[in-house]
């Protein structure tokens, strides 16, 4: 495949005899002629190396050149060459069906042994001994390196003693103190030591300073993240906002004296501006010592079996099937051989149905391999020399960045230190927040503001905690109703408790801390450690603290000891238990209670959660509870913009904002930003986040309109180029409603854009042309084009547009008018379906207007289908298989309005919903009374005349009357008004 080997193979031999005396002249010593012999699918020589062999071997023969055998090896056997084709067609998305150039390959490009190729080259053994020769001249062994870091200062020791001197005078200066003065500057003289014994001093300056710089240029930075918030050290040199002695967090868990190894700074920025932090470490150390850290997509047990599923071209429905056969264990998949030995529908199905043994056999053969090359979520590494002096690089083509070939694991190996820049949604959430609060002249210090506010503990123990951090979970909201949190601990407690395992001991915590049970104390030397926690150990600082007051370990010695029992390395454990027994003992505990209290250390150890980390999270939640209780638009406002096109989380957050009671204002081209605003008190919905419009070209509207609303679609053409735009937003917007306030004919809106963009392209052309009008400014005497004369949308239909552009029904809901009815009948809302789920699986019956269905077909050829639905609290999915799917699929259509009778179930905090039967919405409020009528008036002066007429119709039978509302549009003011006339009447 060289470039002689193309010459020979197309019959050009002294160019080809000219380029190898050129490339043996330029590589003396160095220069191999390569053979290779695979055999094709009759067994024959494959026909490129049959015509070129010969060729080469004169060539070397001639000019003296080495001859060497090679094997070109895909896969390490023959067997495997099947999964690797399959593999080739997951790269391409191919079927292997399909003829494809990966046919160059045969079975015979396998890691061939030494005996094999001594074989295959009988003739020529000389050319095997180069094969070694080259080996050997190619050996490298990398070495391990101490940690490298560019130089920060000249006396970096100093430097750093300086800093964090000077910045914890000037926290002490502002804070609440924890402890004397003299415990913090014995605490931070302590940590000095250990930080400069071990040789960190630049490290801590390194990170301190890009973190300044992030915080000088008003860039969120998280307090802390992970068990750097420990450090006094750091809180001085404000790389955390966590004041550690206030939190009772410790030192030794970052950084254990005891166990030499790398500090580790997690640091969350936030998510918009990430960026920056990087781009200025980039321009401080230099382009060429900076990069990104490479990471490997393994292909998994669950991803293999669908991956080679659908290049086999097995039905969606089998392979699925055979994918949720294999268990999770923790976040991953088993192993496909851990699955088989495990699951007997699985084994079976692959002993009885030959091309699902097929596809497993493959899928066993690829699990594992390396699907992907990508980079670190947020590692970056510097150093004080360029990279590709000390590391491979690899380009990634989605980033300028270079990034090291070896992975987190190995170029901390090679020396390279690895700092963590993370991206966290919530300070952007915050920041949106604090920014729109500006603008009505509120200044708010995130990280100043008081830990006892009671408005913000009431909303943890309402748990009315949509959008607050880290608590947003029904598992977490019930939680909070039964712990009813008065102080950050508890908030911390609860971060650290929420987990597979620790969350057991939750009952017990909120019972202790409501009265309603004694605490229990475990020995009285260490009841001071856990009364925080109502007698629980919930942290690893815990079980540090535990062993050095009742066995005399040092805190660095706790951590290893910690470490070990998290670990269960039974040989460490076979050490340590006689070591804490005989201290303990010393210090006056009896030796069976030592052994007990050891044994629940070893217990906890094993999913004990880090304090600091829960600290600095629990913080982070109590500002996001702290701007919801107290500024409710603003923070929702906030929240919204950073879902901006995440429709089903809008819809959550808009049922949130009506639960708050929060006037929405809908899209309109004369109040709306790009982005969700805050005007008035009010939520201004932002134009950016409808369906397909994107936000640049919102900023155009919004630019144009300046302080002066648009008069008329006509002043909007003019000083908007809607060409620019684009005819597909503008058809969102018209949906949307958002040109109301300029025309209320939402239809005549929307059949009028291709003129009206045409009319706008002319005066934007006329004027960029420079162009002289004899009326004015250019394209003035251009003629306004006439609007569609169309009656507007009806009503369901207005819904239905609006829908499409919000992605969900926002001024108002199909099944408003069933409310009363749908209730009386026991149907209940998607709300309620979700707080009765939470508590266990139970049958209900739920009514939704259908947006959209997927079918798809099983393993055994029955249909099912995926249906998308919303009722007026939110969006929801309901999976329908084949006997219910035949009964109701005529009102399984979008558009629909239905009432399902569902199984619903909470999996993982997300609700499933099974369907078992479908009823048109009408024939179930049939007999429960009128679904109620709503009467469009375009005139107030028409109500007195229409409501004369109706009064002959109230008397009627009970079970056909339903109530009666009044729309009536005010043309005036350009508003819509809801009149609900409070009675019932029979109309037919």
């Amino acid at each position: 495949e060289g470039a002689v080997g193309k010459l020979i193979q197309t019959n050009q031999m002294p160019k080809a005899r000219a380029l190898m005396e050129r490339l043996a002249a330029t590589y003396p010593d160095r220069l191999y002629v390569e053979l290779q012999r695979h055999a094709d699918g009759d067994g024959q020589m494959m026909e490129a190396e049959r015509v070129t062999e010969r060729a080469f071997v004169e060539m070397a023969y001639a000019q003296d050149l080495p001859l060497v055998a090679t094997n070109d090896a895909y896969f390490p056997k023959s067997e495997m060459y099947e999964a690797h084709d399959a593999l080739l067609c997951i790269k391409d998305g191919a079927y292997v069906d399909q003829a494809a150039p990966r046919r160059r390959l045969t079975p015979q490009h396998y890691l061939k042994s030494p005996e094999e190729m001594a074989a295959l080259f009988a003739d020529l053994p000389e050319a095997l001994e180069n094969t070694v020769e080259i080996a050997q001249r190619c050996a490298y062994k990398a070495e391990k390196r101490a940690p490298i870091l560019p130089r920060f200062a000249d006396d970096e020791v100093q430097e750093l003693r300086r800093q964090a001197k000077a910045g914890l005078e000037a926290r002490l200066a502002v804070i609440p103190h924890a402890a004397p003065v003299a415990e913090y500057e014995a605490r931070l003289e302590f940590e000095l030591g250990i930080i400069e014994g071990m040789g960190f001093p630049g490290y801590f300056l390194i990170v301190a300073d890009f973190i300044k710089w992030a915080k000088d240029n008003n860039i969120p930075v998280g307090p802390g993240r992970g068990s750097g918030a420990g450090s006094l050290v750091a809180y001085a040199l404000t790389i955390t906002d966590l004041d550690p002695l206030r939190y009772a967090l410790l030192f030794e868990r970052f950084l254990n004296p005891e166990r030499v190894s790398m500090p580790d700074f997690d640091i969350d920025f936030c998510m918009d501006r990430r960026e920056e932090v990087i781009r200025y470490t980039q321009d401080k150390y230099g382009h060429d010592k900076v990069g990104q850290i490479i990471t490997f997509g393994a292909l998994l047990s669950k991803a293999a079996v669908r991956d080679i599923g659908r290049v086999l071209q097995l039905p969606y429905g089998q392979v699925d099937k055979l994918s949720k056969l294999i268990p999770v264990e923790g976040v991953k998949p088993v192993s496909i051989e851990k699955a088989l030995a495990d699951e007997p529908r699985l084994r079976e199905m692959a002993k009885s149905e030959e091309v699902v043994g097929r596809l497993l056999t493959h899928a066993q053969r690829v699990e594992g391999l390396l699907r992907n090359a990508s980079t670190h979520a947020a590692g970056v590494v510097i150093g004080d020399r360029p990279l590709d002096e000390l590391v491979p690089l690899y380009r990634d083509a989605r980033s300028d960045m270079p990034a090291t070939q070896f992975n987190m694991k190995w170029v901390e190996q090679a020396g390279l230190v690895k700092f963590d820049f993370l991206g966290l949604k919530t300070l952007t959430v915050i920041q949106n927040a604090i920014d729109l609060l500006q603008r009505r002249d509120v200044s708010i210090d995130i990280s100043a503001i008081p830990l006892d506010d009671e408005a913000s503990y009431k909303l943890y123990a309402s748990a009315r905690t949509v959008a607050v951090f880290q608590v947003e979970s029904s598992g977490m909201m019930d939680a909070l109703r039964r712990m009813k949190p008065t102080c950050i601990e508890d908030i911390v407690a609860l971060v650290a408790l929420y987990r597979p395992g620790p969350m057991e001991n939750i009952p017990t915590y909120c019972e202790v801390k409501n009265g309603l049970k004694p605490l229990e104390s475990i020995h009285p030397s260490i009841d001071f450690i856990l009364e925080e926690t109502q007698g629980i150990i919930v942290y690893q600082e815990q079980v540090m603290q535990i062993a050095q007051v009742m066995a005399g370990y040092s805190l660095g010695g706790a951590d290893l000891l910690r470490r070990a029992m998290g670990k269960k390395i039974a040989e460490e454990m076979a050490k340590e238990r006689p070591k804490f027994v005989k201290g303990a003992i010393a210090n006056g505990v009896d030796e069976k209670k030592a052994g007990e209290v050891f044994d629940l250390l070893e217990k906890f150890a094993n999913y004990g959660f880090n304090k600091s980390h829960a600290a600095a999270y629990a913080v982070v939640s109590y500002q996001t509870a702290y701007l919801k209780a107290n500024y409710p638009v603003e923070f929702m406002a906030g929240v919204m913009n950073c879902d901006l096109h995440l429709t089903d989380k809008l819809a959550i957050y808009k049922r949130e904002v009506d639960r708050l009671d929060i006037e929405v204002v809908p899209p309109c081209v004369n109040r709306s930003r790009a982005r969700f605003d805050v005007q008035n008190g009010a939520l201004v919905y932002g134009l950016g986040a409808l369906k397909n419009v994107g936000v640049e070209a919102m900023r155009l509207i919004v630019a144009a309109r300046g302080d002066k609303p648009f008069a008329t679609l006509f002043d909007l053409a003019r000083r908007v180029d809607l060409k620019r735009v684009g005819k597909r937003p503008l058809e969102m917007l018209a949906r949307a409603g958002a040109f109301d306030q300029l025309e209320r004919n939402r239809r005549r809106v929307f059949d009028s854009l291709d003129g009206l963009v045409t009319y706008s392209a002319a005066i934007h052309e006329a004027r960029a042309s420079n162009q002289v009008s004899l009326f004015g400014e250019a394209g003035e005497d251009i003629p306004e084009p006439r609007l569609a004369a169309v009656d507007d949308w009806l009503p369901t239909e207005r819904l239905s547009h609006e829908h499409l552009a919000v992605g969900f029904y926002l001024s108002g809901h199909p099944l408003d008018d069933y409310a009363g009815p749908l209730k009386r009948k026991q149907v209940m809302t998607l709300a309620e379906v979700e707080k009765k789920a939470a508590g266990g699986a139970f049958v209900a019956r739920i009514a939704g207007a259908v947006s959209g269905r997927q079918e798809r077909k099983s393993a055994r050829g029955n249909r099912f289908a995926f249906v998308q639905l919303s009722d007026p609290t939110g969006l929801y999915e309901v999976t329908v298989f084949s006997d219910t799917l035949e009964a109701g699929r005529q009102y399984l259509e979008a558009g629909q309005n239905v009432v399902l009778t569902v199984e619903a179930t909470m999996e993982a905090e997300t609700l499933k919903l099974l369907a078992r039967g479908v009823q048109p919405v009408d024939s179930v409020v049939a007999d429960a009374g009128a679904a109620g009528l709503r009467i469009h008036i375009e005139s107030p002066d028409a109500i007195t005349s229409v409501a004369s007429l109706l009064a002959r119709y109230k008397d009627g039978p009970a079970r056909s009357r339903g109530p009666l509302w009044f729309c009536v549009t005010d043309l005036a003011k350009g508003q819509e008004y809801d009149i609900d006339t409070g009675q019932m009447f029979a109309i037919t």
